[in-house]
C-alpha cells in the first residue's frame, strides 16, 4: 500500500510539473504572437522605419536675430523648437533617469525587472515604463485609453515601437527626444520653450533645481503647472532631487539644501503679442505668408511650407540687444511725454480732450468713423452677422474690459467701459515708431511700431504714414547741391518770400512763414537748416522746382506719391519711419542707397537653405553731394534744433511724475547728423540721426492729427521724438560689442564743395563783401 501511495503521489507531482511547463510556453508563445501580431499592425497601424526616422510632430518656425538670439516664433498649438542632446545640462539628464527609468542605460527598452516588479505588485511599487516607451506613447498615440483591453494593446505596442526606437536611435538621441516632446503647458511645447517660459533662459543655463522642477512636470504637467499650483510643483520637485540622492547623483546635503529653496520662477510668455519685437515679428509674419505662396519656394514633396508647423529658421538683421534698446528707450520715454499730455487734456484745461480746434460734431464723426474701422465692428458685421443697429448699440453698453495703462502692473487693468468711451480713451495716447539700419548693409537693427502690440496693433514703422515736416527738408537741400553746386556756406536772405500763383501747378500765391514770423539779415545754408528757417527752403525750392526733389525722393526709396507743388518742401506729405530712414541712410552711405534687408536667410527644419537675401543698391547721389548734406545735418545737433543732444538741461520737472519730462541729460560730444520735424498743430514729432554706421528714425504723434499738444514747448519734434533716440544711442554706445561709431564722417578724397566755414569766408571776404553792400540780393 506504501509502495502505491507513493506512486500516486509521484505521478501527481509530474502532472503539475507538466501543466506548469505547458502555462509557461503557452504563455509565452501567446505574448511572442502578440508582439508580432502588433509589430505587423493587426492591431492598428505601426510606424515603419521611414516614420520612426522622422515623427510627425509640429515644429514652431523660430526668428533668430542677428547675435543668434531667439526673437520669437510661429506657431498655431505647438510652440515645439527641437534642441540636441548635447545642449541638455548634465543635470536635467540625471534628473530624469533618476526619477523615471533609473536603469535606461541598461535596458533595451523594455526594463525587464521593472516590468514583473510592476506585475507582482499590481502597479504597487511603482510603475514600469521606460523613457523610450513614454516616448513611444508621446510620439505616437499619446493618452491611454481608459478601456482595459485597448489600454493593454497600446502597452504592448508601446514595448514594440520602444524596441525599435532603441535599435533605431542612440540613448542619447531618445533621451533629447523625449525632452523635446512633452508638452509642458503655457505654451511650453518642448524642453526649450520649457526652460525659455519658465525660466528665460536656455536649457543649457538651466541649474540643479530648474532641472529638477521641469523633470517634476513630466508625471502630469497640467497638474503640476507651476502657475497655478506651486505648492504642488515644490513637492514634486523635493521628489526629483530625493531620487536623485537615493541615486547619488546629488550628495543628501544639497538635496536639503535645495529642498528647502522656492521655485524662483522667472515667467516669460512666448505668444505673437507678447515678448521682443513683436511689430516687426508681425511684418515678417506677413512677409512669410507671401514667400510661402510662391511656387518657386516648396517643399520637396511640392506642399507648401506651413509657417507655424514645419519649423522653418528664420535669420533676420534685428539685432536683440538694440532692439531692447530701442524699446527701453520707449518705454523711458513715453510715460513722462504722456504724463504731461494727459495733464494738459484733463476736462478743465480742454473739455473737447483729447482733441483740440474741433467742434461737439466734428468729434462725433470722428469717433464714428474710428467705431466702424474698428475690430470690433468688423467681427460683429461679418461674423456675427449683427445688425448695423445693434453694433451702434453694442458700442454704448458698458462691458467689463482690459486696457493699457502706463502706470499700472504689467502695463494694463480691468474696468468697466462702454467700447465707444474706451475708444476715446486709447485715442488719447501719444504713440512712438522707431528704425534703426546699418547704412552701408540695409540691415534693420531695432524696429519699434508701437509701444504696445497687445493693445496698439497698429504697426508705424512700415504700415503707418504721417506727415513728416521738416526732416523733408534735406531732400531739398540735397537737390540744391546737386544741381546748383551749392556750399553749406553760402548765404541767403531770410525775408518774406513767396512763389507767385501758378507757377508750378500752385493754384495760389504761396507765401511759406517762419516759425514765430522771424525774419532778417542773411542765414548760410547750415544755419538755416539747422534752425529749420522756412523761407530759405522755399527759395531753394523755387530753384530747383519740385520735380527733381521728387525725383531724388523717390529714388532714395520713398514709396508714396507726391503731388508736384512748392509746398512739399516744409514736408506736406504722408511718408512712413521706414522710408525716411532709408532715405537718410543714402546721405550717411555716400550716395548709395541700399534697400532695407530685414531676412537674411530661411532655413528647413534641417538646416538646408530656402532662401538667401541679395543685396538691392543702386547710386543715387555722388560721395561729394552726399557728404556735403550730412556736413548740414551735423549743424542742426551743434548748433540747431538738435542742440540739447551736446547739452544737459530740462525744460520742466513736476515733482509729481518725479522724472524731468523734457529733459535732455545726453551731452554726446561725437559727430552727430540730425533733422527735427515738427508738423502743423504739433501733430506729429520727428527725429531722424545719424552716426556714421547706424541711421535710427523716431516719430511719435497720436492716432488722430486732431490730438495733439496745444503748443511747441512739448509738440516739437525735439521734445517728443529726440529724447528717445537720446536715449538708445546711449545705451549702443554704453555696450561697446555693437561697435557703434563715434568717428567722423568719412570725407570724400576729392571735395570740390567747401564745408568749413570759416575757411569759406576766409577765400570769399572780397566776394561776400560786394554782395552785403549789393542794393538787391537776387537768389
Amino acid at each position: 500500500m506504501a509502495v502505491k501511495k507513493k506512486t500516486n503521489s509521484t505521478s501527481s507531482f509530474s502532472k503539475y510539473i507538466k501543466w506548469f511547463w505547458s502555462i509557461l510556453f503557452l504563455g509565452a508563445f501567446f505574448l511572442t504572437l502578440i508582439f508580432l501580431l502588433a509589430s505587423w499592425g493587426v492591431f492598428g497601424e505601426m510606424p515603419d522605419h521611414t516614420v520612426l526616422e522622422n515623427p510627425k510632430t509640429n515644429l514652431a518656425s523660430e526668428i533668430i536675430s542677428s547675435d543668434g538670439k531667439t526673437l520669437g516664433k510661429f506657431y498655431l498649438n505647438d510652440n515645439r523648437t527641437p534642441i540636441d542632446y548635447k545642449e541638455l545640462p548634465q543635470q536635467l539628464v540625471e534628473a530624469l533617469i533618476a526619477t523615471e527609468d533609473v536603469r535606461f542605460r541598461e535596458h533595451a527598452g523594455i526594463d525587464t525587472r521593472g516590468t514583473f516588479r510592476a506585475i507582482v505588485k499590481m502597479g504597487q511599487g511603482g510603475g514600469a515604463s521606460t523613457i523610450s516607451q513614454q516616448l513611444a506613447k508621446q510620439l505616437f498615440h499619446g493618452e491611454g485609453s481608459k478601456n482595459i483591453a485597448e489600454r493593454i494593446l497600446q502597452k504592448v505596442k508601446e514595448w514594440v515601437i520602444a524596441i525599435r526606437l532603441e535599435k533605431q536611435y542612440t540613448k542619447e538621441e531618445i533621451i533629447a527626444q523625449y525632452f523635446n516632446i512633452y508638452d509642458f503647458g503655457n505654451n511650453a511645447d518642448g524642453i526649450r520653450s520649457a526652460s525659455r517660459i519658465y525660466f528665460g533662459k536656455e536649457p543649457n543655463l538651466l541649474d540643479l533645481k530648474e532641472s529638477a522642477m521641469l523633470v517634476g512636470m513630466f508625471k502630469n504637467s497640467s497638474l503640476y503647472n507651476p502657475r497655478r499650483n506651486p505648492v504642488g510643483v515644490t513637492n514634486r520637485r523635493n521628489v526629483v532631487l530625493a531620487q536623485m540622492a537615493k541615486y547619488e547623483f546629488i550628495s543628501e546635503t544639497t538635496k536639503d539644501s535645495l529642498q528647502e529653496t522656492p521655485l524662483d520662477l522667472n515667467y516669460t510668455p512666448e505668444s505673437h503679442r507678447e515678448g521682443i519685437a513683436t511689430y516687426f515679428r508681425e511684418y515678417l509674419r506677413g512677409f512669410m505668408k507671401e514667400w510661402v505662396k510662391d511656387k518657386s519656394n516648396r517643399r520637396p514633396d511640392g506642399e507648401k511650407y506651413n509657417i507655424y508647423k514645419d519649423g522653418l529658421k528664420i535669420y533676420v538683421t534685428i539685432d536683440s540687444r538694440m532692439q531692447a534698446y530701442a524699446e527701453k528707450s520707449v518705454t523711458d520715454h513715453m510715460p513722462r511725454l504722456q504724463a504731461e499730455f494727459f495733464h494738459q487734456n484733463t476736462l478743465d484745461r480742454n473739455p473737447t480732450a483729447p482733441f483740440l480746434e474741433l467742434k461737439p460734431d466734428e468729434i462725433d464723426d470722428l469717433m464714428k468713423r474710428g467705431m466702424r474701422r474698428s475690430e470690433r465692428w468688423r467681427k460683429m458685421k461679418y461674423d456675427l452677422k449683427k445688425s448695423e443697429k445693434e453694433i451702434i448699440e453694442s458700442f454704448n453698453k458698458p462691458v467689463e474690459m482690459t486696457i493699457f495703462a502706463w502706470d499700472k502692473e504689467g502695463l494694463e487693468f480691468d474696468t468697466i467701459l462702454t467700447p465707444m468711451d474706451s475708444m476715446r480713451y486709447y485715442k488719447s495716447f501719444l504713440r512712438p515708431a522707431m528704425m534703426s539700419m546699418e547704412p552701408q548693409t540695409g540691415h534693420v537693427k531695432a524696429w519699434v511700431g508701437g509701444m504696445n502690440y497687445k493693445h496698439f496693433q497698429y504697426d508705424m514703422v512700415k504700415q503707418g504714414k504721417r506727415q513728416i515736416g521738416s526732416t523733408f527738408k534735406p531732400i531739398v537741400y540735397a537737390t540744391a547741391i546737386d544741381q546748383l553746386h551749392l556750399s553749406p556756406c553760402d548765404t541767403i536772405p531770410d525775408t518774406p518770400f513767396c512763389i507767385e500763383k501758378n507757377k508750378y501747378g500752385n493754384p495760389e500765391e504761396w507765401c511759406p512763414k517762419n516759425s514765430g514770423n522771424k525774419y532778417g539779415g542773411t542765414r548760410t545754408l547750415k544755419n538755416a537748416l539747422a534752425n529749420s528757417v522756412n523761407t530759405i527752403t522755399a527759395r531753394l525750392m523755387d530753384k530747383v522746382g519740385p520735380q527733381p526733389v521728387i525725383d531724388l525722393a523717390q529714388s532714395l526709396g520713398v514709396e508714396q506719391d507726391i503731388l508736384a507743388v512748392p509746398s512739399i518742401a516744409l514736408g506736406t506729405p504722408d511718408l512712413s519711419v521706414y522710408e525716411m530712414v532709408a532715405a537718410y541712410s543714402t546721405f550717411a552711405n555716400k550716395g548709395v542707397y541700399t534697400k532695407p534687408v530685414l531676412i537674411t536667410s530661411i532655413e528647413d527644419k534641417n538646416g538646408t537653405t530656402l532662401y538667401q537675401f541679395t543685396p538691392e543698391t543702386k547710386d543715387v547721389l555722388s560721395e561729394e553731394v552726399a557728404y556735403v548734406t550730412v556736413k548740414l545735418l551735423e549743424g542742426v545737433t551743434q548748433h540747431g534744433s538738435g542742440v540739447r543732444l551736446r547739452t544737459s538741461g530740462a525744460e520742466k520737472y513736476r515733482a509729481d511724475f518725479r522724472e524731468i519730462i523734457t529733459g535732455y541729460p545726453y551731452q554726446f560730444e561725437n559727430p552727430i547728423a540730425g533733422k527735427t520735424g515738427t508738423t502743423q498743430n504739433q501733430s506729429d514729432g520727428w527725429f531722424m540721426g545719424m552716426v556714421p554706421n547706424l541711421v535710427t528714425g523716431v516719430w511719435v504723434g497720436a492716432e488722430d492729427r486732431a490730438a495733439h499738444f496745444a503748443n511747441i514747448t512739448y509738440g516739437q519734434g525735439a521734445a517728443m521724438a529726440l529724447p528717445i533716440w537720446a536715449l538708445y544711442m546711449r545705451n549702443c554706445y554704453e555696450d561697446e560689442s555693437l561697435n557703434v561709431s563715434k568717428e567722423e564722417f568719412e570725407k570724400p578724397e576729392e571735395l570740390s564743395i567747401e564745408v568749413d566755414c570759416e575757411k569759406y569766408l576766409e577765400s570769399n571776404k572780397e566776394k561776400l563783401d560786394k554782395e552785403i553792400d549789393a542794393p538787391e540780393i537776387d537768389f
